[in-house]
C-alpha cells in the first residue's frame, strides 16, 4: 500500500509540474512571436502573403476532451451532504443506504425487501438475503473519465491582420466509470463479484483570450492563444448496475418506500486558464480552419476542491469571415 501511495503522489506531482510547463511554454511563445514578428507586420503585404485579417469572424467546434481523472472521484457512491459537500463517512454514504437499507432490506424502518439476492441470482445460481455482503472495503476504489465529444461557438476579432481577441462557449458532457465489489457468503467457493459505477456530469466553458498568428502564408500559418476559462459544471447521474439491477443513487425513497424528491445536484463554477497551440488554413476569403490542442488548467471545486489540475482537448474549428 505505501508503494501505491508513493506512486500515486509521483503522479500527481508529475501532472502538476507538466502542466505548468506546458502553459509556460505557450505564453513564452506568444512573447517571442510578438517580438520577433513585430517588423514584419509593419511592410507592406506580398503576393502569397498572409492578407489582413477584418473584423468579426464567427465559427462552431468539434473535437474530444480529456478531463482530469481526479475530478472523476466525486463520482464513487459517497455522495453529498445538504451543504453540498462530499459525505466522508460509511453509514451515511449514498451506496450504503441503497444498497444495504434501501434495496437491500437490512434496516427495519424501511419497508422495501430484499432486491439485492434476486438480482445476484442469475445463470441457474440462487441467493438468500444472508447470502452477500455490503461494506466500506467495497466502495470503489478509482473512477476514470472517458474522453468526451466537446462542441462550441467560436468568437474573435481582428486587431490587426495576426491578432486577434477571442470569445468562447464549449460544451461537454463527461461519463466517468468505476467498480465496487460485493462479498456472497455461504457458497463454496467464497467469491466477490465486481459490478460497475458510472457517473456523468455537464460543463459549459466560457473562455475570452487572445490569439497570435506565427508566420506570412497566405495559406497556412501556426498560431497560439491563452485566457482566462470560467467553467460551470454540473453533477448529473451517478448510478450503480447489479446485473440488471440498475440503482439510481439520486432517488432516495421514505420508510413506506415511495419515492421522495431527487437529492439537490451540486452546481459550481471554476476559474482557470487556457492556452491553444496548432495550425490555422485559409481555406477562402470567407473560411478559416484551425486544428489545435487546447490544454486547460483549473481548479475544479464540484464536491471537493480537486487542486488545480490540467484538461486536455484537441478541437477542430471553422470560422466564417462576417
Amino acid at each position: 500500500m505505501f508503494i501505491l501511495y508513493i506512486c500515486a503522489r509521483i503522479k500527481i506531482i508529475l501532472m502538476n509540474f507538466f502542466g505548468k510547463i506546458i502553459i509556460t511554454v505557450l505564453l513564452f511563445g506568444f512573447i517571442c512571436g510578438i517580438a520577433f514578428s513585430q517588423e514584419n507586420d509593419d511592410k507592406k503585404d506580398k503576393p502569397g502573403k498572409l492578407k489582413a485579417g477584418k473584423g468579426f469572424h464567427i465559427g462552431i467546434m468539434v473535437g474530444s476532451f480529456f478531463a482530469n481523472n481526479a475530478d472523476a472521484s466525486i463520482y464513487d457512491g459517497w455522495g453529498f451532504d445538504g451543504s453540498g459537500n462530499k459525505i466522508n463517512n460509511f453509514t451515511d454514504s449514498y451506496m450504503n443506504q441503497k444498497i444495504n437499507y434501501q434495496y437491500g432490506g437490512y434496516d427495519p424502518t424501511y419497508t422495501t425487501i430484499d432486491q439485492i439476492a434476486p438480482a445476484l441470482s442469475t445463470n441457474g445460481q440462487s441467493y438468500n438475503h444472508d447470502d452477500w455482503n455490503f461494506g466500506q472495503a467495497d466502495m470503489p476504489l478509482e473512477m476514470r473519465f472517458s474522453p468526451a465529444i466537446m462542441i462550441g461557438l467560436n468568437c474573435r476579432y481582428f486587431v490587426d491582420k495576426k491578432n486577434t481577441l477571442l470569445l468562447n462557449v464549449n460544451a461537454t458532457k463527461l461519463t466517468a466509470n468505476g467498480s465496487f465489489t460485493l462479498t456472497i457468503y455461504n457458497h463454496y467457493p467464497e467469491t466477490v463479484k465486481t459490478f460497475g459505477i458510472k457517473g456523468s456530469e455537464q460543463r459549459l466553458m466560457f473562455q475570452l483570450g487572445y490569439q497570435r498568428i506565427f508566420g506570412n502564408n497566405e495559406k497556412i500559418n501556426f498560431f497560439a492563444e491563452a485566457g482566462l476559462n470560467l467553467t460551470m459544471s454540473k453533477f448529473d447521474k451517478n448510478q450503480i448496475m447489479i446485473n440488471n439491477l440498475l440503482i439510481d443513487l439520486f432517488t432516495m425513497y421514505n420508510a413506506n418506500g415511495n419515492q421522495t424528491i431527487p437529492l439537490q445536484k451540486p452546481v459550481k463554477l471554476s476559474l482557470g486558464g487556457f492556452a491553444g497551440l496548432g495550425i490555422s488554413l485559409t481555406m477562402s476569403p470567407k473560411w478559416t480552419i484551425q486544428l489545435l490542442y487546447a490544454p486547460v488548467y483549473e481548479r475544479m471545486k464540484l464536491g471537493y476542491d480537486t487542486g488545480l489540475q490540467l484538461q486536455h482537448s484537441i478541437q477542430l474549428r471553422a470560422y466564417y469571415n462576417l
